[in-house]
């Protein structure tokens, strides 16, 4: 195995070799994500797709937040000194726009708001603890939620639904995320223990299976027709089995 990327704002452990276990250790920040730690998570998640010995990657935090976002006080720094700041082409944490190989399950521990629930809307499923909450505060702070979310939640909850997370902030608790269809589970005890049941269980299968099967499903999602993703998939991705 190659060596994983240098980490300075997450921890990386493997809970089995197959599955790789990142955690946004900021506690005292709720893990907000600051420019430098865009670029590392954006090297993990390529680490994840090129490590052939690694099939699946699961996203959680420490302490009571999932992710709370950005790093605030670092980009008004970087506002008022007319700094730009940079965002890797992966999007926020290096998974809002992600467009890797590989599944990566988000455990959602607990506060989950602004780009920390963009990028569980873009991870591949979402396991919330009963004390997780979701918002897209951004309207409440004069800013947009850019990092992709706006258009997902469109075609994860309809357009009603995703226009009142949207256009209010409002907080979402797990369960009723989970109705929406946010989450696929709220878990009442040890949300990263069960992620890492389900992460075993895609571990165990084929895995260049798993890869065409989640690229079939992510084409879809994307806004392709159904004839038109399934026509692509066995053109450009299944041959490569």
């Amino acid at each position: 195995m190659a060596p994983p990327p240098q980490t300075k704002y997450c921890i990386l452990s493997h809970p089995t070799p197959e599955i790789l276990l990142v955690t946004l250790n900021r506690p005292k920040q709720l893990n907000c994500i600051s420019a430098e730690g865009n670029e590392e998570l954006d090297a993990v998640w390529k680490w994840l797709d090129s490590e052939p010995k690694l099939c699946v990657g699961i996203l959680t935090g420490t302490g009571r937040a999932f992710c709370a976002g950005a790093d605030l006080k670092e980009w008004n720094q970087a506002n008022a000194s007319g700094k730009q700041r940079k965002m890797p082409q992966s999007g926020f944490g290096g998974l809002s726009r992600r467009k890797g190989r590989k599944p990566v399950l988000a455990a959602v521990n607990g506060i989950c708001f602004g780009g920390g629930c963009e990028m569980a809307i873009n991870a591949d499923m979402v396991f919330a603890s009963t004390a997780a909450t979701f918002s897209l505060p951004e309207v409440k702070r004069g800013v947009v939620a850019i990092a992709g979310a706006l258009p997902r939640i469109a075609r994860v909850v309809g357009k009603q639904r995703a226009m009142e997370m949207a256009l209010t902030g409002r907080v979402l608790k797990a369960e009723e995320a989970r109705e929406w269809g946010l989450v696929n589970r709220v878990v009442d005890g040890d949300v990263v223990h069960e992620c890492i049941a389900v992460a075993k269980e895609i571990a165990g299968n084929s895995p260049d299976a798993v890869i065409v099967s989640r690229e079939g499903v992510n084409l879809a999602w994307e806004g392709l027709g159904a004839d038109e993703a399934t026509e692509k998939l066995i053109a450009e991705t299944y041959p490569k089995l």
